[in-house]
């Protein structure tokens, strides 16, 4: 685990971003833990989540891009910040990069439209997330890409569970990864959870983790 992905998961514990207990999801399945994003409220820890954000898209080779997108509410301040660091980080290819971001309700006054921000028209589109649970989210990011005329050019999310779907043996990620042919990188994995939890939590603890892991955990998918 790289030093930026240690701190990340270590903040996120310190700031009950990342919990652990006994958390029923979406999905009806029961889980050892929990990851709510909706705290990156505090400085110190959105630093280190732009930090891991911008580090991520940098190192990845196949992530090329004119805009990034955050969806409401929540990739809203994700993309804000990102886009800061990655400016200090590279200022000659990001300095004058913008973001942008879907409104919830159209606006029919002042300059109207679905999205703030940069203009997406023409663009390579990076879409930036927390969790990819249901795909929900990217799929109606897609839609309002569709519509003003960008191009996806990949999704970059804060966490990967690694999980399979309700009804599939491989994990959403992939789904979407094959449906819009696009790259997806995540800073954290619930490996990287795992490997936190052996030096921090309590052994009944790790081995919920664990058996959580080893029972739910995505397969490749098929071609």
């Amino acid at each position: 685990m790289k030093d930026h992905q240690a701190r990340l998961i270590q903040l996120s514990y310190e700031n009950k971003i990342l919990t652990f207990g006994d958390y029923t999801l979406k999905s009806g399945r029961k889980s050892p833990y929990f990851f709510n994003s909706g705290f990156f409220c505090g400085g110190a820890v959105l630093a280190a989540v732009a930090d891991s954000y911008a580090q991520t898209i940098i190192d990845a080779p196949d992530l090329e891009f004119d805009i990034i997108f955050g969806p409401a509410y929540k990739g809203i301040p994700l993309a804000a910040v990102t886009i800061v660091k990655l400016a200090e980080k590279d200022p000659a290819k990001f300095g004058k990069m913008e973001y942008a971001y879907n409104r919830k309700e159209k606006k029919d006054h002042g300059e109207g439209g679905t999205t703030v921000g940069g203009s997406l028209k023409g663009k390579r589109v990076l879409i930036l997330d927390d969790v990819m649970t249901a795909g929900t989210a990217i799929r109606e990011s897609m839609a309002i890409i569709n519509a003003e005329g960008g191009i996806l050019a990949g999704v970059a999310l804060i966490l990967d569970r690694q999980e399979r779907m309700v009804d599939y043996e491989h994990s959403m990620i992939a789904q979407v990864r094959r449906d819009y042919n696009v790259p997806i990188h995540s800073i954290i994995t619930l490996d990287d959870i795992v490997q936190f939890a052996k030096g921090n939590l309590p052994e009944e603890d790790i081995k919920k983790i664990e058996d959580y892991r080893s029972k739910y955990k995505a397969k490749p998918l098929a071609e």
